[in-house]
């Protein structure tokens, strides 16, 4: 097993809801979601074509897209949004995340698991279980809470109701990670719920509207940890941050190429000279989500669990 870690992944998993709709429980501390007045089962019906809208632009870009259909039961609103309770590691591991809304916590299913191992020939090595922050209200929502820099080990995490110390300290010592934590908020001042609606780290680019991060030695910090790894930095606007221009990931085709995901709304907000350099270091691939950002509060990085776990060498 190799010690290092790829930044990027040529595979995904993505989980096509059974009942989407704004949930309400995550609402007091996501103020990007409750924007839709449409009807759970418009939003349900809407959510429905804008993910297999994005499914058919990665696969169509050389990513691997893995699709689990949801369960109608028991219900679970924000099933599209994987990431959170899950993340994949090129050493076999798999990490189980403690989840705030107590609806969300039911998205964690074994089934997904064993499904990677036995239907598309991945080896998992050991279930890293930090669910039991939940027993203390303590929470660590997955790649949504934190933005890894795989290959250089480090873990930047906003806190937030839903990103404390305690877990993130646990997963830092558990699966090797510095941590860079911060406080951010949005432009009325308010907390930012996750880390990965700010930032995001690929493999030689870093985008990130730093002006969320208020307090100015952690700004300092988080932007030479940045630099001292490698990064080219492309800094975002509030108004870019609110179209969900944060929410982007990296990832590798198979022919090696690198594929920048992201949003239509995302892209749309990008100016000139931004879309000129992230194009210039990857593939760009937008797809319209807005449904789902407006309903949930959430976008497309959002919608990716990266499968960074590795194949058995029986299927290699």
């Amino acid at each position: 097993m190799n010690d290092t870690e790829s930044q990027l992944t040529s595979t995904v998993l993505m989980i096509r809801p059974a009942g989407f709709e704004s949930n309400p429980l995550t609402a007091a501390s996501n103020r990007f979601q409750g924007k839709s007045g449409d009807a759970p089962d418009e939003q349900h019906a809407a959510a429905l074509r804008e993910f297999d809208g994005l499914v058919s632009a990665l696969r169509d870009a050389g990513i691997e897209v893995i699709v689990v259909d949801d369960t109608a039961e028991p219900h679970t609103p924000d099933a599209i949004f994987p990431n959170n309770w899950i993340s994949m590691h090129a050493d076999g591991r798999v990490v189980l995340y403690p989840m705030e809304a107590g609806n969300r916590r039911t998205e964690r299913r074994a089934d997904i698991i064993d499904r990677l191992v036995d239907e598309h020939g991945r080896q998992v090595t050991e279930i890293v279980d930090l669910s039991a922050h939940e027993d203390s209200g303590r929470y660590l929502e997955g790649t949504g809470s934190m933005v890894l820099d795989r290959s250089n080990r480090v873990a930047y995490a906003c806190l937030s109701t839903r990103t404390h110390l305690d877990p993130l300290g646990e997963f830092a010592q558990r699966m090797g990670y510095d941590v860079v934590a911060f406080d951010a908020v949005d432009g009325d001042g308010v907390p930012i719920y996750h880390t990965n609606v700010l930032m995001n780290v690929g493999e030689k680019l870093a985008v990130i509207c730093d002006e969320a991060v208020p307090r100015e030695d952690q700004r300092a910090a988080v932007l030479t940890r940045l630099r001292e790894t490698g990064h080219e930095i492309v800094g975002l606007s509030y108004a870019q941050l609110d179209a969900f221009a944060g929410n982007m990931l990296e990832l590798q085709a198979a022919n090696g190429e690198r594929v920048l995901a992201m949003s239509q709304r995302a892209y749309d907000s990008l100016n000139e000279g931004q879309r000129a350099v992230l194009a210039a270091n990857a593939r760009i691939v937008s797809a319209p989500v807005d449904n789902i950002e407006s309903s949930a509060g959430g976008s497309v990085r959002c919608m990716l669990a990266e499968v960074h776990l590795p194949l058995r060498e029986s299927r290699e």
